[in-house]
């Protein structure tokens, strides 16, 4: 493991990513983090309530790396995210519980809703960037449509929809290749813990199709933020 930490720093610096440091820090705080989760998680998954608690800690985290990842706008902007986040785990994550396919236990619970937020934290972050960068880059147009007459918001969303749309390709291509390219943690852990290959396939399906579910409702979310200027840069195109 630290050779391959090292070899990611090593290879960041040397192409000039300009992400030297902060891959160094990000493998240091896995192991932290990780160890720390190895020894909250055996009691936690025992009771519905810390369960709950648990999943709320990873919202709060994903919504704060999400908007930090969006904004760096003063103030508290960046929680804006947690509406994309919240519009597309929650009514999922109730869908899976109401119709008994994902268990009421926190064994089931912690790492669905985790699969879950993780899908949501992305999507929302390389939508709410790329929106904004649109936004940035083609400001010209967006004052364009402004003056044949389009409101705010539409001239907005006719700029930035089409590129903060391409955050959805990661989750279509793991859902197509998957099974042929990759095999997924789920399915694996699944086998790994003695499940058979059909229930192993079966749960990492119906986690594919949710992840879809989660990120395309959480890109529309932001879209929405972006074209009503309730998530910005500290420096956009109205100034």
């Amino acid at each position: 493991m630290a050779l391959l930490l090292a070899v990611a720093v090593a290879v960041a610096g040397w192409g000039l990513l300009g992400h030297g440091r902060a891959v160094l820090r990000a493998g240091a705080r896995a192991v932290a983090q990780l160890a720390a989760v190895s020894f909250v998680i055996t009691w936690v998954v025992h009771s519905l309530w810390w369960t709950a608690l648990f999943v709320v800690v990873m919202f709060t985290v994903a919504v704060r790396t999400a908007g930090r990842r969006m904004t760096t706008a003063p103030g508290w902007s960046w929680a804006w995210a947690a509406a994309p986040i919240g519009a597309g785990v929650l009514p999922v994550l109730v869908l899976l519980l109401g119709s008994g396919l994902l268990p009421l236990k926190g064994l089931s619970i912690v790492p669905v809703a985790g699969i879950l937020i993780g899908g949501a934290l992305s999507a929302t972050s390389l939508a709410g960037r790329r929106a904004l960068d649109e936004l940035v880059q083609r400001h010209g147009e967006v004052e364009a449509a402004l003056a044949l007459g389009l409101p705010d918001r539409d001239a907005r969303l006719e700029i930035c929809r089409t590129a903060a749309a391409t955050s959805l390709v990661p989750a279509l291509d793991q859902t197509r290749t998957v099974g042929l390219v990759t095999l997924p943690g789920a399915f694996v852990g699944m086998l790994l813990g003695g499940s058979s290959p059909v229930a192993a396939g079966a749960v990492q399906l119906f986690v594919l199709v949710a992840l879809l579910a989660v990120e395309a409702v959480a890109i529309v979310v932001v879209l929405e933020l972006v074209g009503r200027g309730l998530v910005r840069r500290p420096l956009d195109w109205r100034g």
